[in-house]
């Protein structure tokens, strides 16, 4: 069964391309053509933001009362429960993923999303008054304009809903710019906001590539980027934005570290770390990259991680009972596998997997790292678990802090405080203590430092709501004040 779309979604209505190129999707986990979309070029840029800019400068959305904005939402979330499977089935063709990780990373997420939502039109200070030198003061939140929403392929439900939702919220128009390896559920989401009465010009969908993100990103007609992405893609986003004065919001890459005490109970932790490395390929920005092992219990840690690796089914799980599906093409497989042999050549132990049939990868631990191995020094966004041992706190913090991105920590031991006492000295964004790397929750502002991104401005409800807002300073007196000129 393939999905086939022969229309682009331009200003909330369904609309033909510009040209006549179309993007061939394939299910990586039996690399048959699973649907097809068109690709859009500048000119269906052009377009979308002409009906985005006019919906904002003169349509109603912007005006319309939050509780409002939210009703349509909240039936935009009604129409998407009721379909779920419909869209989780073309996840998994899109992506390969076991329908156990989409309702995990994808659905059961999203609904958290959609349901802090629908409480906050109330509750956030969409206007706060106080009292100062120039008489009565409002602080107003107004939307920021029209938003460019760039997302990845790798949980490309999830972050759609979490960007989209927020920003429609604040009364924003947006333009959504899938990745061209995941476009079909993109364009399916948008055919449920129309049917859920988002109003005509509120929201674009264009699946394109690079060379068009940029054309959108740096088009005088947008206000705002939110992107999430790799951390190299990310910088040219950031640079290309900051040429045209756009605020940009940026959720980046990392190589995250999980640091395991000497303390920790080890059956838990190489459960732990086994999932944090290991779920969905690996393929996720929050992926256990780095495990930091006490010396005391390293070399047990990886002698139970190796065999856990290589009892893990991999397979298609669109047929089979399996824990990790296919990666997501033959490029990204060869850049794992480089590091994986790269790191073996440059003296790491390969204690499980570096194999691959087609493009599923044997989930992968390596011993005997430095922090000069290809794969430890690497975001590799693939299941593979470097492990590197260390003898103090110290050397923990120190190894920990050593990486250009600072995403997500965890740090497994039974003493809670020493654990915390020890993530002080660690830069990122998210700290988990007694818990692995990989987690979100749509009530906690998400987002890392350093080469991960630009800070929390991702989920926690009103974090993100703000995100999509200016403020605006207004004063209100009686009489025009008297002033000695």
């Amino acid at each position: 069964m393939t999905t086939t779309y022969d229309e682009l979604f331009i200003g909330g209505q369904w609309a033909k391309p510009s040209g006549g190129q179309r993007i061939e999707v394939r299910s990586p986990a039996t690399l048959d053509v699973v649907g097809s979309v068109p690709e859009a070029l500048e000119a269906d840029v052009d377009a979308a933001v002409a009906a985005a800019r006019q919906a904002f400068d003169h349509g109603p959305w912007p005006q319309t009362p939050p509780a409002e904005r939210a009703a349509v939402l909240k039936k935009f979330a009604e129409l998407l429960t009721g379909r779920i499977d419909e869209v989780s089935g073309i996840i998994t063709s899109e992506m390969g993923a076991p329908s156990a990780t989409v309702q995990m990373m994808m659905w059961t997420p999203a609904q958290a999303v959609l349901g802090v939502y629908d409480g906050l039109a109330e509750t956030f200070p969409w206007e706060e008054t106080r009292n100062g030198l120039f008489g009565e003061s409002r602080v107003r939140r107004e939307p920021v304009g029209v938003v460019a929403a760039i997302i990845p392929w790798n949980v490309p439900l999830f972050i759609a809903i979490n960007k989209l939702v927020p920003a429609l919220l604040a009364g924003c128009t947006v333009i959504l710019k899938p990745a061209p390896e995941t476009p079909i559920d993109a364009l399916w989401l948008a055919g449920l906001f129309a049917e859920a009465g988002l109003p005509e010009g509120v929201l674009s969908v264009l699946p394109a590539d690079r060379e068009v993100s940029e054309y959108l990103v740096t088009h005088p007609g947008i206000d705002k980027v939110s992107f999430t992405g790799s951390t190299a893609a990310g910088r040219r986003v950031g640079q290309l934005a900051a040429a045209h004065l756009k605020r940009v919001h940026l959720e980046l890459g990392g190589n995250s570290a999980l640091i395991v005490m000497d303390d920790a109970d080890l059956d838990l932790a190489v459960s732990a770390g086994a999932w944090a490395s290991f779920l969905h390929q690996g393929q996720i920005c929050m992926t256990a990259g780095r495990h930091l092992v006490h010396e005391a219990v390293h070399d047990e840690y990886v002698a139970r991680l190796a065999d856990k690796a290589g009892h893990l089914p991999v397979g298609n799980p669109a047929t089979e009972q399996v824990a990790l599906g296919p990666i997501i093409d033959a490029r990204q497989r060869d850049k794992v596998h480089a590091l994986v042999t790269d790191s073996v050549a440059a003296g790491a132990k390969l204690n499980a997997g570096g194999t691959y049939e087609g493009l599923f990868y044997q989930p992968t631990v390596l011993s005997e790292v430095t922090q000069r191995t290809p794969a430890y020094a690497t975001e590799v966004f693939g299941p593979v678990a470097p492990v590197i041992r260390f003898s103090t706190a110290d050397e923990a913090a120190a190894l920990a802090a050593d990486s250009d991105y600072g995403l997500s920590l965890g740090i497994l031991t039974r003493d809670v405080m020493r654990g915390l006492e020890l993530s002080r000295r660690i830069p990122t964004g998210i700290v988990h203590i007694n818990e692995q790397t990989v987690g979100d929750e749509a009530v906690i502002p998400f987002g890392g430092v350093r080469g991960s991104g630009t800070g929390a401005r991702f989920g926690g409800g009103a974090a993100n709501v703000d995100a999509f807002t200016d403020t605006r300073w207004v004063t209100v007196r009686g009489d025009i004040a008297p002033y000695p000129f």
